[in-house]
């Protein structure tokens, strides 16, 4: 056992550390050491790693103050390579928690013998300035070959218990692991153990202990208990709720039914459990709830006019992330299996609440949650400020989206490219575009101004008014709008612009201009 830190920074991105995310690619947002502030999880063509993102609320939009990226060694990652691919939904997710003393912890994966991301080899702590690896051992056990793959001994879940400072860890065909930091980060006491269906309590998992499927169902999530600090279990053969130190209960109404996934907050308390098995070419998926210590019931989904849909979260084919709970609500970030679908589900009292006829209840880039048509990967909830608990999501490409009014409105936040202030620099990103893709214009104002955004030919022949006299905020880091201020390629009919150079003028209500300068490739004209 020994821990090892690390301090690596790509040389090459140095000169934009304090305003860039490690990649759009992002898979985890958390919440980060201080109020305003998050912790996001990136893998991209650079490798992974996290950045430190620090925030204010402006008069409309959440503004970023700074970013801080660090990297994790490019041999290791928390993102493994199936998290796309897996069919049965337990390693779909990313599990992540502040685990005190310990910091942010993710799950580290390693290299297999075929140079995929695909072995456990124990779990990151983020603080402040370092990246800790933690190797964990394990445990020599007797497995049945048809689960010994090394996906299914990877962490699933984590539950952090503040009053004895111990981090559970769900570890598939493993059981559960007890890392207790009681004493020291550094001599941790760490124990294994394994389900007993018999019994319903926990069996110390003893060296060479042979752990049977029809009696030691593998355990793929868990949740603490945040009023009682029991755990709850998601295991291949049903929930399971702490009764006593070691004792469990099955919840009988999920009877035997294969639990991937169990969640715990909210005010009142509320238990929210997937079910997810494969039958032959698909996959049969449900969500379970318990409400304010009620009975566990499937989760209801209504229409706009109010009608029950029977079957409507298995019949869309949808797998969840991660949840996050505000009040009585409850945000569910979902993707579809084998599928590109993604969004947020938002749950009250009553259950699934729909937005739109056509979309009915996905929240999505059509609902302004996400920038663009991306796979939404984790949410969470954060002190924005002393009174604001803000809500924020990641995407696959799209970068983070926070929220200040519980996904209400949405501001969208991406790698920033460094711009002055007053308009000083204009950024087009990207600075190639074909008709119809987008370009954002990125600049920087040192105070509210209204702002007036223009596009002329390389002649200098105005072909696009993109905004005019819109207001926009002072932002230390960058003033423009993501979903509002781009060029599409497209010209004031909405015919795309022939191939060629165009010019972008920016200018404020303070007498400041700045000029932008983006290459179309043109396109077929309408």
């Amino acid at each position: 056992m020994f821990q090892k830190i690390i301090s690596v920074f790509l040389f090459s991105l140095s000169a934009f550390a304090s305003e860039s995310l490690v990649s759009n690619f992002t898979f985890v947002v958390a919440p980060g050491p201080a109020t305003g502030a998050l912790w996001v999880l990136s893998r991209g063509d650079v490798g992974s790693g996290v950045t430190l993102v620090n925030l204010a609320l402006g008069e409309s939009v959440v503004n970023v103050l700074s970013m801080k990226p660090d990297y994790f060694d490019q041999e290791k990652t928390p993102v493994h390579d199936g998290i796309f691919s897996d069919v049965t939904a337990e390693t779909r997710r990313i599990p992540f928690i502040n685990a005190g003393k310990l910091g942010l912890v993710f799950p580290m994966f390693g290299l297999d013998s075929i140079n995929d991301f695909r072995k456990p080899e124990g779990f990151f702590s983020v603080k402040a300035s370092n990246i800790i690896e933690t190797p964990l051992d394990e445990p020599i056990v007797q497995i049945e070959a048809e689960k010994s793959s090394l996906m299914a001994k990877s962490i699933g879940a984590f539950a952090y218990d503040a009053n004895t400072s111990v981090l559970w860890m769900s570890r598939g065909v493993l059981g559960l692991e007890r890392y207790d930091v009681s004493g020291s980060t550094t001599a941790p006491q760490i124990s294994y153990f394994v389900l007993n269906q018999n019994s319903s309590n926990l069996d110390t998992l003893s060296r060479d202990y042979a752990i049977e499927e029809k009696n030691n169902p593998s355990v793929f999530g868990l949740a603490l208990d945040p009023e009682t600090s029991m755990l709850w279990l998601a295991t291949e053969n049903g929930l399971y709720r702490q009764t006593a130190a070691r004792s469990f209960s099955k919840v009988t109404a999920l009877g035997e039914l294969r639990v991937t996934g169990v969640w715990v907050g909210g005010n009142p308390i509320q238990v929210i459990a997937e079910t997810s098995t494969r039958e032959k070419s698909s996959t049969k998926s449900s969500l379970w709830r318990s409400w304010n210590g009620s009975g566990f019931k499937e989760i209801i989904f209504k229409d706009t006019l109010g009608k029950v849909q029977k079957n409507a979260y298995d019949n869309a084919d949808y797998s969840v992330s991660h949840v996050a709970f505000i009040g009585k609500k409850a945000f569910l970030a979902v993707q579809t299996i084998e599928g590109s679908i993604s969004g947020l589900l938002k749950l009250d009292s009553s259950g699934a609440i729909p937005w739109d006829y056509s979309r009915q209840w996905l929240y999505d880039v059509n609902a302004g949650v996400l920038i663009s048509n991306s796979i939404l990967t984790s949410v969470t909830t954060f002190p924005l400020t002393e009174s604001v608990e803000g809500l924020a999501v990641t995407s696959y490409g799209g970068g983070i989206s926070v929220s200040a009014d519980s996904g209400m409105t949405w501001s969208h936040i991406l790698n920033q490219s460094p711009v002055k202030n007053d308009l000083g620099s204009i950024r087009m990103v990207p600075s190639v575009i074909v008709a119809g893709g987008e370009s954002l214009v990125a600049y920087k104002v040192g105070q509210s101004s209204k702002i007036t955004i223009e596009v002329f030919s390389y002649d200098m022949r105005r072909v696009r008014t993109i905004q005019s006299g819109v207001s926009r905020e002072a932002n230390s880091v960058r003033s423009s709008k993501a979903t509002e201020d781009f060029w599409d390629g497209l010209d004031e009919h909405g015919r795309p612009c022939a191939m060629g150079i165009y010019y972008v003028r920016v200018k404020d209500d303070h007498g400041h201009v700045g000029w932008g300068k983006v290459m179309s490739l043109g396109g077929n004209r309408k």
